[in-house]
């Protein structure tokens, strides 16, 4: 089993002949990811990278049933990129651009609500489920098939992680980068309540920061499941200085439950397994997997 994406999922890429869009589809498209096509408007009936590009992604749909989307708009132009994936009925949707304007997002979120889809990102590395599709911009041999599912708001301590788990003879069935941003689609709950019901997934890599309530939404939520899967965790930020913003426009104490210390408490009281270094990751995986 795996979360949100797939060897059946039918990728496009849009902003697919700009240069992040190149690089990052020909990446893809070499791991082996299903990638159908692409969206760049005005180009539509060329070829590129050996797959059909389409003016819009409703072409997409209809040309290719496309069922997926990865975003290398910019970040103008990037909330309209989500709404039209949206309405013209794609599932996922995988957000990568950074410095989306908040009041963008809103618009975008609301936008999306009340429709069939799954919004990941922005600001995130994507979605990989290991050996069948990478929808992203993460290193694809860092990740091995197995047991672990990853959430993380960070993207390169979601490469950190895997090589860990990996290095301890396990592996991972899918790994979510849920992103930095203020305003995200996928929550840290929403990510890690979809792997906690993924019956190949016996244990959760948590990964957060600083500033939001997503953690602590999310080891309340796992508390009260009473699931027995492990969930191990880890809080960026544990020396970041109040009021400051660390790396990601979301990471940002706000409150005293926002801090590292506060985050690592609540997330212990709901029975999460918290290390207080990154470099601890793959090691208590491995002891509360057995």
């Amino acid at each position: 089993m795996s979360v949100l994406v797939n060897k059946d999922s039918r990728i496009i890429v849009q902003g697919f002949t700009g240069s992040e869009g190149t690089f990052h589809a020909g990446q893809m498209i070499e791991y082996g990811t299903n990638v159908v096509g692409g969206v760049t408007p005005g180009k539509g009936g060329q070829e590129h990278l050996g797959k059909p590009v389409f003016n819009t992604v409703e072409d997409a749909v209809k040309e290719v049933g496309a069922d997926t989307t990865i975003i290398f708009v910019p970040p103008a132009f990037a909330a309209d990129a989500i709404m039209e994936a949206a309405s013209a009925g794609i599932k996922v949707i995988i957000t990568i651009t950074e410095g989306i304007p908040v009041a963008d997002m809103v618009k975008a979120n609301d936008y999306i609500k009340d429709l069939d889809c799954t919004l990941v990102g922005p600001n995130c590395p994507g979605v990989i489920t290991p050996e069948e599709a990478k929808v992203g911009i993460m290193p694809g041999f860092v990740f091995k098939k197995g047991n672990v599912g990853i959430v993380s708001k960070s993207g390169t301590l979601t490469y950190e992680a895997a090589d860990q788990v990996v290095r301890q003879g396990l592996g991972i069935t899918t790994a979510i980068g849920i992103g930095g941003d203020p305003i995200i689609g996928t929550t840290t709950k929403e990510a890690v309540e979809l792997l906690i019901n993924d019956p190949e997934t016996e244990c959760v890599v948590m990964i957060g920061e600083i500033g939001g309530q997503l953690e602590a939404d999310a080891a309340k939520w796992y508390q009260e499941s009473g699931s027995k899967k492990p969930i191990v965790g880890f809080i960026a930020g544990e020396t970041a200085p109040a009021g400051r913003t660390m790396g990601h426009a979301g990471a940002i104490v706000g409150g005293s439950d926002d801090t590292a210390q506060a985050k690592k408490r609540i997330m212990s009281e709901c029975g999460i397994h918290v290390v207080d270094s990154p470099a601890e990751i793959g090691v208590k995986v491995k002891e509360v997997v057995g």
